[in-house]
C-alpha cells in the first residue's frame, strides 16, 4: 500500500526497535522519513536504509527539536506526520522505594518533556499545512498497574497518554490527529536487555498475554502507519492499544 505517499514524516527514535521498524513501514508505504536519534550511527544506518534523512537530536533538549523539525521542513517542504517514539526505560529506575531523584528526572525528560517538545514545535509546521497525524508511544503501564513496577517509566507514559487525549482535543477541528499508542511489551532490544538480566521478571510478565508472546516491532509499526494515514482519519485523542489482549484479560488460556 501507499498510503503515506509523499508525506514528510518524522520519527524519533528512529534507530532501533519499534522506530526503525516504522521507518521501513513508512518508506513503504510511501513516505519521506526523516530518522531522528541520539544514536547517531543508529539513526545514520536506519536513514541510509529508507532512503531518508538523518537528524541528531535529544529530545530533551528543545533547540535539538526544534532544529531537527525544521531540517525535515528545509528538506521536504513541510511536516506531515510526527511518531514521537524515543523513550528510555534505565535499570536505576525500579519501585518507588529503590528509584532515586536523579533516575526520576532522567526518564521524565526523555518519556515525557520530549513529547511535550516533539508537540509543541510540530504542531505549528502541521498548522501551515492544514492537517497532520501526531503519534505518541505511550504504552499498556499507562492504563494499568504492574507489582514489578517502573515507577518512573509508568509515571511518564501516563502523562504521555493524558496530554495526547488533550491534544487531540484541542487541535482536531484544525485538521490535526493527536494519538496516544499504547504497545504492550515488545521484542525490542530495550525489552530484551532488561529481560536477559531478569528472566523471572520476563516469565512473570509474559503469562499475561492472551496471544501468549510479546509483540514483535512490526506488528507495532502498522498500527503506527494506520494511525498515521487517512485510513485512521476520524481517530484522535485515543489511547490505541496494541498489547496482544493484555488490558482486556482476567484470566489468560492455559
Amino acid at each position: 500500500m501507499q498510503r503515506l505517499r509523499d508525506r514528510v514524516a518524522v520519527i524519533t527514535g528512529a534507530g532501533s526497535g519499534i522506530g526503525l521498524a516504522t521507518a521501513r513501514r513508512f518508506a513503504q508505504e510511501g513516505a519521506k522519513v526523516v530518522c531522528a536519534d541520539v544514536d547517531e550511527s543508529a539513526g545514520a544506518q536506519a536513514a541510509a536504509e529508507v532512503g531518508g534523512l538523518f537528524v541528531r537530536a535529544d529530545v530533551a533538549d528543545e533547540g535539538d527539536v526544534i532544529r531537527m523539525y525544521q531540517e525535515a521542513a528545509d528538506a521536504y517542504g513541510g511536516v506531515d506526520i510526527a511518531f514521537n517514539n524515543a523513550g528510555i526505560s534505565p535499570p536505576d529506575d525500579d519501585s518507588i522505594l529503590d528509584t532515586g531523584l536523579d533516575a526520576w528526572r532522567r526518564v521524565q525528560e526523555v518519556n515525557l518533556t520530549g513529547v511535550y517538545l516533539c508537540c509543541k514545535h510540530v504542531i505549528p509546521h502541521m498548522r501551515r499545512r492544514g492537517k497532520g497525524s501526531i503519534v505518541n508511544t505511550a504504552s499498556f503501564v499507562a492504563v494499568m498497574g504492574s507489582a514489578t513496577s517502573q515507577i518512573s517509566y509508568t509515571a511518564s507514559k501516563g502523562g504521555v497518554l493524558a496530554m495526547s487525549r488533550e491534544l487531540g482535543v484541542q487541535f482536531a477541528r484544525e485538521g490535526i490527529r493527536v494519538n496516544a499508542l499504547c504497545p504492550g511489551p515488545v521484542n525490542t532490544p530495550l525489552l530484551q536487555e532488561l529481560f536477559a538480566k531478569d528472566p523471572e521478571r520476563a516469565q512473570r510478565r509474559l503469562v499475561h498475554i492472551p496471544l501468549g508472546r510479546f509483540a514483535e516491532a512490526t506488528e507495532i509499526a502498522a498500527a503506527v502507519a494506520f494511525l498515521a494515514s487517512d485510513d485512521a482519519s476520524f481517530v484522535t485523542a485515543s489511547q490505541f492499544l496494541v498489547d496482544g489482549g493484555i488490558s482486556g484479560a482476567y484470566v489468560t488460556p492455559l
